[in-house]
């Protein structure tokens, strides 16, 4: 709801009834909120939102176990669409009424403003992207490098609303990718590189020389190992792409800079349920793909390198899969990968500077960028 519009009023058994996967409102305070369309994205599961579904969720957004980050505030404002009448009754109760001519008198209004200010929702902010500082009418990627110092605040402020690049059908297609096409590209070579390395290394003629005159013989019951150092070589490297490259601050005068960093991650912040820019699109990935392989072949022998980096394709298959089902999947509660999707939401609304890791979080403590756990 627009905050220009007034707000509609509707009675608590009319939110109590929408309590289902295809209706589901929530209250918070006296402001009422359809999350029907956030159930599947929602970082504690489909259920933790059905449960409380018809009901006011004013602790849960407090805590324990989790308080609630200013964006995921923020956010939530986006499916505000009236407020509870506590007074209509049951006849009233299926009827969407519009809100009712002011009638209080001037006092009534100043102490009804002062209860709004203590009210813990007014930390809520409405988000009305009519006003934003970018014009959503027109593609975005010639305008966020006018942002200047303003973009890196305006970037970590999510939404949830789809992104329109640029103005061409054809470029703005070519940023958009459906998750089953990584698989679809990189599997075949996973399994194709897999059966090459492993007859290669049967053959008992690959061998790593230590020293000029010193070498051991790779054998195939090795090629395991090596496909897993490779994976864990990965998840290094996934690393220090998402801290050091998607996570840079371009500077605030370089029109240019900003952009590239738009294009390239800050629009994953910005429309993080953006389903159709949560993997890396084929040309893009090959890009590393490629100079992953070239460094591994240039570096190691024939079968010891390209076993390696099976490995560690294997792994980026599994890191962007991963990074699609954290943001869209429903992990069961307490599952391994229900923690990676809480942690990696944090990162989206409320850590940003910190909590790199996608397909593990191994690498953020020895770096010390892990989220630190929530105290009450």
């Amino acid at each position: 709801m627009s905050p220009s519009m007034s707000p509609r009023f509707y009675s608590e058994k009319e939110v109590a009834r929408h309590c289902t996967k295809d209706s589901c409102w929530v209250l918070l305070g006296t402001r009422v909120y359809d999350v029907t369309g956030f159930i599947r994205m929602h970082p504690g599961g489909e259920g933790l939102i059905l449960r409380r579904s018809g009901g006011d969720i004013s602790a849960e957004m407090e805590g324990p176990p989790h308080r609630h980050s200013e964006n995921a505030r923020r956010w939530m404002e986006q499916y505000y669409i009236g407020e509870i009448d506590r007074d209509s009754s049951a006849e009233e109760s299926q009827v969407l009424r519009e809100r009712r001519p002011k009638q209080s008198t001037q006092g009534e209004g100043e102490e009804e403003h002062k209860k709004e200010i203590i009210s813990p929702f007014s930390r809520c902010s409405p988000v009305d992207l009519d006003t934003d500082l970018v014009d959503w009418r027109k593609p975005l990627a010639w305008q966020v490098g006018h942002l200047g110092e303003k973009y890196d605040t305006w970037v970590h402020q999510p939404v949830d609303r789809p992104l329109r690049f640029f103005g061409n059908d054809l470029m703005e297609a070519s940023t958009k990718t459906s998750w089953y096409w990584v698989p679809v590209v990189w599997l075949p070579m996973v399994f194709y590189f897999s059966w090459y390395c492993y007859t290669t290394l049967a053959q008992e003629s690959t061998r790593l020389f230590l020293t000029a005159d010193y070498s051991i013989l790779v054998h195939k019951y090795a090629f395991p190992l090596l496909f897993g150092m490779g994976m864990f070589l990965w998840t290094f490297i996934e690393y220090c792409i998402h801290r050091f490259l998607f996570h840079m601050k371009p500077p605030a005068h370089n029109y240019y800079l900003i952009t590239i960093h738009f294009l390239l991650h800050g629009q994953h912040h910005k429309s993080p349920f953006d389903g159709a820019r949560l993997v890396f699109p084929p040309c893009l990935a090959s890009v590393v793909v490629g100079s992953f392989y070239l460094l591994l072949r240039q570096t190691l022998p024939e079968g010891l390198g390209l076993s390696v980096f099976v490995g560690g394709l294997c792994g980026y298959v599994v890191y962007d899969m991963i990074h699609y089902y954290v943001h869209y999947g429903s992990p069961p509660r307490g599952s391994y990968l229900d923690s990676l999707k809480a942690y990696h939401i944090k990162h989206h609304f409320e850590h940003q500077r910190s909590g790199f890791g996608i397909s593990t979080t191994f690498w953020d403590h020895p770096f010390n960028t892990a989220i630190p756990k929530e105290t009450f």
